[in-house]
């Protein structure tokens, strides 16, 4: 009889298992967010029900993916431009913005309020605005369309208002609503880690509206430009990376106890207020160096850098001192080519050897 208490039937196997399963789904979902639309395929037709499939998004965000199905491909669009552009920003970094295969998108290390988390939050929501402002433009999006606020409009410099203006308002709009809804869902508005979220997602906002730029076109005779009519466009997106990466190398590091408000740690400056171009941070940001998987970070064990530069790509930085290792690799390629009449084509065989040095 011992033996047999002793001893787990198979349905209470697969009970457990079950439960475990459920525990481990639930466990995702909770850590889950609206930036895994960003590595997400939605191919296909969109439609009320595939909003209710993604993981992560709070009520808020459902409302507004059911009310307009097709901007989840927007949001979709936006989040991949913000992960891409992180990427190409920090592609010589320690952290190369390297994400993860699951719905968490960048793993444990958006837990934690550093520089790179401020970055990523920008970034990604400069990324629904572009990609949304730019849909409006097109006509991929019903609830808006271009902006024709100031069509025909005269200016003293001889050129008038026309053509269709990026509706950057729409955008601006519709990046608040959606991706600042779960700081404001989950009622911890007066957490410090909120205003950071909700700071640096407006920074990211303003930064596409404070880079859009005039555009023009001349109109007259035989190319001359009697009448020159103007609009506001958007500016590329990697400009838009560009200026947030600057606004992270000057982030500012927050007090922690202050709960309604954001506050520089550093004392001398404490009563300055921190202005829409300034991104905010709470924690120290780590090496990078050595793999921790706990904390979400892969190290540079293996990343490939530059022997002979002096920046973050070069092997004494971004091998952390360990040292690099060197391999010859020989690329054979076609060159020398030679049309001959007629009619084939003459190649030479080129052999070069470069050099890969990669980090300990």
């Amino acid at each position: 009889m011992a033996r047999k208490r002793g001893r787990m039937t198979r349905t209470g196997w697969f009970v457990l298992v079950l439960s475990i399963h459920w525990i481990l789904l639930l466990q995702c979902c909770c850590v889950a967010s609206w930036m895994y639309l960003g590595v997400a395929s939605l191919a296909g037709s969109v439609h009320d029900d595939t909003c209710s499939e993604v993981p992560g998004l709070v009520r808020e965000q459902l409302e507004v993916c059911k009310d307009n199905p097709e901007s989840l491909l927007c949001i979709s669009e936006g989040a991949r431009r913000g992960i891409l552009e992180c990427q190409s920003q920090f592609r010589f970094e320690r952290w190369n913005c390297s994400t993860e295969k699951n719905y968490t998108v960048f793993g444990p290390l958006l837990r934690k309020g550093t520089k790179e988390t401020a970055f990523v939050y920008a970034v990604l929501s400069a990324g629904v605005v572009h990609s949304v402002t730019q849909a409006c433009s097109v006509g991929n999006l019903t609830d808006c369309s271009c902006d024709m606020s100031r069509y025909g409009e005269a200016d003293v410099e001889g050129w008038k208002w026309g053509g269709c203006s990026d509706n950057v308002n729409y955008g601006l709009w519709f990046s608040e609503t959606f991706v600042d809804a779960p700081e404001s869902a989950t009622q911890t508005g007066r957490n410090i880690r909120s205003l950071m979220n909700l700071h640096n997602n407006a920074v990211g906002r303003k930064t596409v509206e404070k880079l859009m730029s005039r555009q023009c076109r001349c109109h007259g005779v035989s190319g001359s430009c009697a009448v020159k009519t103007c609009w506001r466009g958007l500016p590329a997106f990697k400009d838009i990376g560009q200026y947030l990466k600057n606004c992270y190398e000057r982030s500012v590091r927050l007090a922690g106890r202050s709960k309604r408000r954001l506050r520089r740690k550093e004392k001398a400056r404490r009563r300055e207020p921190i202005t829409n171009e300034e991104l905010v941070h709470l924690s120290r940001s780590p090496n990078y160096c050595r793999n921790n998987p706990k904390r979400g970070i892969l190290g540079t064990t293996g990343r490939r850098c530059n022997r002979t530069a002096n920046g973050a790509e070069s092997c004494d930085l971004l091998c952390c001192g360990r040292g690099y290792n060197t391999q010859v690799v020989r690329h054979v390629e076609r060159c020398r080519c030679k049309f001959h009449w007629c009619c084939y084509v003459e190649c030479k065989t080129c052999e070069t050897l470069v050099d890969i040095h990669t980090c300990k």
